[in-house]
């Protein structure tokens, strides 16, 4: 899944008035600010992608594209029957959204009348609200715990009230919190009239998956994204699962060409290298304790993750520390205005070597 919530920036101050209404729901929204550009190059561990790039077989299956191909429109149904195999799901289960960004306005489109309840767990992935808001819903949100432990018994309680949809990470962004299979079932129990999204964005580092209950829980759907382990955030490709009749909804308000060609084959591809991935798994997992382990001796607080990156406490001067290894050409992801104070970052995992990079630059620069 893309983390990174842009928004447009904001009218000017001059110039001519609208002479058309904006949306009221539009019209409200919080600015968000997008990430630097100028990335390329750096150590960047700020946006939870993969470090090392995509496998190679992906860049020989997109040089075989051919002229023709890209002069037509994108056929999908091949690629999805050898997709759904590989995910272990009916073709019907499953459709293709331009990243996990269209996925949730996609839900939003489907399920979400103006001031129904959109049930999100803060913090977590920003694009929850973003969307949840632009479709008029009401959102409501349940703080993680102090400990960063998630909000079930909240949760539980909310969803007496019927929201129209509930919005879970898992493992979620920015804590890492991983949700197992029984809190998930009494979630899923205790929503019978509320849609349950569990967004898998980072699900190859933690192993745990919900993708099998899709056929007898009527009220879930389940995203995944190649922007993350495969390394394709670039050609911005997410896929919804679902239950056949719920799936079948979501299709007819998907537009008819949501993603490109290029980026179904870079997906086939991709999922194909087996090998690459495992690998690049394995490291990114030896990465992460590496990085924990050397936070801690440095006396920085840890936050446990399921994921590929970690959320750490520097305390006050987090932020600052954050600007300076920047101009070393290494980029976090400052999270304090999430957090409610300075201190707060979320450090990607990438390889041990740049791990190791990482700890000296901050033994050096604090």
């Amino acid at each position: 899944m893309s983390p990174i919530a842009r928004r447009r920036s904001r009218s000017p101050k001059s110039g001519p008035r609208l002479s058309v209404p904006v949306r009221a729901s539009v019209k409200h929204l919080a600015p968000y600010v997008a990430p630097e550009e100028g990335r390329a190059g750096k150590l960047r561990l700020d946006f939870n992608e993969n470090t090392i790039g995509c496998s190679p077989k992906v860049l020989r299956a997109l040089s075989r594209i051919t002229p023709e191909e890209l002069a037509i429109y994108p056929e999908y149904e091949v690629t999805t029957r050898r997709l759904a195999r590989r995910f272990g799901v009916r073709p019907a289960e499953m459709l293709f959204t331009n990243g996990v960004d269209d996925a949730l306005r996609l839900i939003m489109d489907t399920f979400v009348e103006p001031g129904n309840t959109v049930l999100i767990p803060e913090p977590t992935f920003s694009m929850y609200r973003f969307f949840a808001e632009i479709a008029g819903g009401r959102v409501e949100a349940v703080r993680y715990e102090s400990d960063l432990q998630f909000p079930l018994a909240a949760t539980l309680r909310a969803l007496r009230r019927s929201p129209r949809v509930l919005c879970l990470a898992n493992p979620n962004n920015p804590t890492g919190t991983l949700l197992d299979r029984s809190a998930l079932r009494r979630i899923l129990d205790a929503a019978p009239r509320t849609l349950v999204l569990v967004d898998e964005a980072y699900f190859e580092f933690a192993g745990l998956t919900v993708l099998p209950w899709i056929r007898r829980r009527a009220n879930l759907v389940v995203s995944r994204t190649l922007s993350k382990a495969a390394g394709l955030a670039a050609l911005r490709l997410g896929v919804l699962f679902a239950r056949a009749d719920l799936a079948d909804a979501l299709r007819r308000a998907c537009t008819p060409y949501p993603v490109s060609a290029a980026a179904l084959v870079a997906a086939e591809a991709a999922l194909a290298d087996r090998q690459f991935l495992r690998r690049y798994v394995r490291e990114v997992l030896a990465s992460r304790a590496l990085l924990a382990l050397g936070l801690e001796r440095l006396g920085v607080r840890v936050f446990p993750s399921a994921a590929n990156f970690l959320l750490v406490d520097f305390g006050p001067g987090g932020g600052w520390l954050v600007r300076r290894l920047a101009r070393r050409g290494i980029l976090l992801r400052d999270r304090a205005s999430e957090m409610g104070r300075d201190g707060f970052v979320r450090v990607t995992a990438g390889t041990v070597a740049q791990t190791r990079r990482l700890l000296r630059a901050i033994e050096e620069e604090r």
